[in-house]
């Protein structure tokens, strides 16, 4: 079984389409188990999830909670041996070849994790955007060659005892999470980025910061969590 692992926040926009992916026919045809894990929404996020029979792995205790603790408290009540960690504007571009790919790779013993390539929403793209996750997508591969684990917050992929040994996520991180658990997963193994794979991701967060600034706070976090394994932010603001 593989389990989608997806942490959410008032995502009320974009989670009913990203849901919807997973069609009965999917999720049957690839064993699959879809669970939201909330942080907390007070808009319709839950009852879209519930709406669209995924289970949810609820934030009753209404504490505020980093990304990383979200997909934590998800694998945890997680069934599958395998983990695929998407975030709740991620859309796949091809499940078949998505999921085909997945069950071919994660199986194999050298392999840590899997990442792909990210890209914009192409109703959305415009040629910045094609100029800075082309650089980033190369960035990235040609990293994990060389050994350096990383992968971008989009989609993560290992299977469950892999995740478990290297500890998960680092719940205190704020920001610059997804680096600081490549980086134990590269002590276990290689970490393979899926050339042929493609996730979108909403611009939400380009648009209204710009690139200049969301650069910037990956890099500074990113050294953060390199010298210091924590983050500068003490909170990744949500852009909804």
């Amino acid at each position: 079984m593989i389990s989608v692992i997806i942490p959410a926040l008032n995502e009320e926009k974009l989670l009913e389409k990203m849901l919807g992916q997973f069609t009965p026919e999917i999720v049957k045809r690839y064993d699959l188990e879809v669970l939201v894990s909330d942080g907390g929404s007070v808009d319709r996020t839950l009852a879209i999830a519930r709406s669209l029979a995924v289970r949810v792995v609820e934030n009753i205790a209404g504490v505020k909670q980093t990304i990383s603790r979200g997909r934590n408290l998800g694998a945890r009540s997680a069934k599958g041996e395998v983990f695929v960690f998407l975030n709740a504007d991620t859309l796949i571009k091809d499940i078949h070849l998505f999921f085909t790919t997945i069950a071919r790779e994660v199986a194999r013993p050298e392999y840590a994790a899997l990442t792909c390539r990210v890209e914009v929403y192409p109703q959305e793209r415009r040629k910045i955007d094609e100029w800075y996750h082309g650089f980033y997508n190369w960035f990235f591969a040609t990293m994990n060659k060389v050994g350096m684990g990383m992968g971008r917050g989009e989609c993560h992929i290992m299977r469950r005892t892999i995740f478990e040994q290297v500890g998960g996520y680092a719940d205190t991180i704020a920001a610059g999470e997804d680096y600081d658990l490549f980086r134990r997963l590269g002590n276990v193994g290689f970490v393979k980025f899926l050339q042929d794979v493609i996730v979108y991701e909403s611009p939400r967060r380009y648009r209204r910061y710009g690139y200049a600034w969301v650069t910037a706070s990956w890099f500074m976090n990113f050294l953060s969590v390199f010298f210091l394994r924590r983050s500068i932010l003490s909170e990744w603001k949500p852009v909804r």
